[in-house]
Order: structure tokens, then sequence, then C-alpha cells
């Protein structure tokens, strides 16, 4: 009855709203997102696009895609409704925009050089690439192609963050979980991503240099920005809170709760693109983030040598 529910609302929707189709059903993510867009029982739901297809991809050499990603498939497909596609062209044809959602780094280069195909606007999830060539190329192709896309991290949209934002602010101090994944060559973008795109969100664009040091349960990260600010991340091991010390010459403020506020903020400016085309994000900031991670993972391999960005 609940799927019979779904297919009966997603019929009766207004034509001006957009279908999405989701590129792997591997991460979390593809699920939470359709329920606040497919669910209009969801109290935090979100009006003016629809999930109507999704692609399963996969990576079987990685245990967090191949253990999920049926399951998840399942539930898109019984409990919201959506279709499952043989591949990623013929979800194109049943589409407005894409949900890149592939858990794997390394599958999104591969994935968007067949998405761009189509001229559609893309998100990608958190990582952008596994690599910083990966993520050039990505934004090589979208130029090539004229299409538009974003990356984000759901912290970026925190409601926390703009609570810690202070006048002359000269440093700041990130720390989060960071497990990491032994086929993502940078250690960084598994998950201590989410722990770097905070840093940027609060630092902006203009690091030049980092210094990497660690311990069986961390990974530290400080980067010197070219106007004197710092900006430092723990990636602590198995597992953490995210959270925030923002630093000025006048006071220190530290978040009280978790960064973490849901996933509504996130998706509401994924809608926001689609139906716009404007990234809430420079494209420029999330291709740095890459670069600061491939400058810690080389200051890493050359035993903490501080490293500039290249």
């Amino acid at each position: 009855m609940r799927v019979f529910l779904f297919l009966l609302a997603a019929t009766a929707l207004p034509a001006a709203d957009l279908r999405l189709g989701i590129v792997g059903t591997d991460t979390s993510h593809s699920v939470a997102f359709t329920a606040l867009l497919n669910d209009p029982a969801n109290k935090n739901h979100l009006a003016g696009a629809r999930v109507v297809a999704a692609y399963k991809g996969g990576s079987p050499d990685i245990k967090e895609s191949s253990g999920r990603l049926e399951k998840y498939a399942e539930e898109l497909s019984t409990k919201y409704g959506v279709e499952l596609t043989p591949d990623i062209p013929t979800l194109l044809t049943k589409v407005d925009a894409v949900l890149l959602e592939s858990v794997d780094g390394r599958k999104h280069l591969e994935q968007f050089r067949q998405i761009v195909k189509a001229g559609k606007p893309v998100f990608i999830d958190k990582p952008l690439a596994s690599t910083l060539f990966d993520a050039r190329e990505i934004a090589k192709l979208a130029q090539e192609n004229n299409v538009k896309w974003f990356s984000a991290s759901v912290l970026r949209f925190s409601d926390v963050l703009p609570t810690l934002k202070l006048d002359g602010l000269n440093g700041v101090y990130a720390w989060g979980p960071g497990p990491l994944e032994e086929h993502h060559q940078l250690g960084l973008s598994w998950y201590g991503v989410h722990t770097v795109e905070t840093l940027y969100t609060m630092l902006g664009r203009g690091c030049e240099e980092v210094t990497f040091t660690s311990s069986d349960d961390a990974d530290v990260v400080t980067g010197k920005w070219r106007d004197g600010r710092i900006g430092t991340i723990r990636v602590i091991r198995p597992y953490s809170a995210f959270g925030v010390t923002a630093f000025s010459s006048k006071a220190i403020k530290t978040n009280e709760k978790d960064l973490y506020t849901g996933y509504q903020n996130l998706v509401k400016e994924i809608i926001q693109f689609f139906q716009t085309g404007k990234s809430p994000i420079d494209e420029q900031e999330t291709l740095e983030m890459f670069a600061f991670m491939d400058a810690a993972q080389r200051s890493k391999d050359s035993g903490g040598t501080p490293t500039k960005l290249r």
C-alpha cells in the first residue's frame, strides 16, 4: 500500500518538479536524500524534485559498497517507487538532473564521463574523487561539455558553522572521524574530507603549504594560508564527533553541539542548484580542498615535510 501511495503521489506532482536520477546505490545518502524528496510525510520534506530512477553501480573490492548496494537499491525501489535502470545511459533518458552518489571516489571520473554526454546538471557527493588529478579532470570535462556541477560535504551547510564565525578570524582547528580506505590514494578523501571541507567553509581559499603528522589513532594536518591564517584538522580513528574551534585576536569559539544537523540543508541547496544552475560553492575552492589533501598525502609520504600545494 505504501508503494502505491508513493507512485500515486508521483503521478500527481506538478510538471515543474525535477526528475532526478541516482548513480550509485551503495551509500546511505541515496536513501536519505530520496526520503526527503519523495516522501511528503517526512517532517523535513522538500518540494520541487523527486528521485525517479537509479543505477546501482558498486565496487566489489570495497566492503562498504558491496555490502550495501543491493539493500539500498531494494529500499529505493520498494519503499520509494524508484525505477532501477541497467546502465547510466538509460538512466539519463529518464531524468532532468543527476545525483552522483557512488561511495567509491575512484568511480566518479569514469561515471562522470558518461553523465556529461547528456548535458544535465550534476551533484557529486563526497568525495568528488580519490585523487587530485581526477578532481581536476572532472572539472575540465564539465567545462568542455558546458555541464553545471558541484560537490560538497553535508557539513558545509551545518546550522552550527555560521554561529562560529568571528570578526578577524585568524585560525581554525577542526576535528572529525578519520577512518581510512585502502583503495583511495588520498587518505583524507575517504572520510577526512568532511573535516577538510569544514576547515575550508570557515577559512576559504588561500592555503599554500601543509604539514602532516600522525599517530595510530589520529592524523593531524596544519595548513598555512597566504594571508597568515593557520588552519588545522585532526581526523580521529576509529571514530569521533565533528567539531570546530575558531580563533581571532579577541575571541575563541567552539561548537557546543555536533556539526552534523541533518541532510535537509544540503538537499535544499542541491535542488536550488538544479533549478537555477548556480552553484553554492566556488568550484576553485572545491579543487583547492583536493590540492590540500594531495599535499597532505605527499607530506605524509615524505615523513612530515612541509609541502606546497600544487
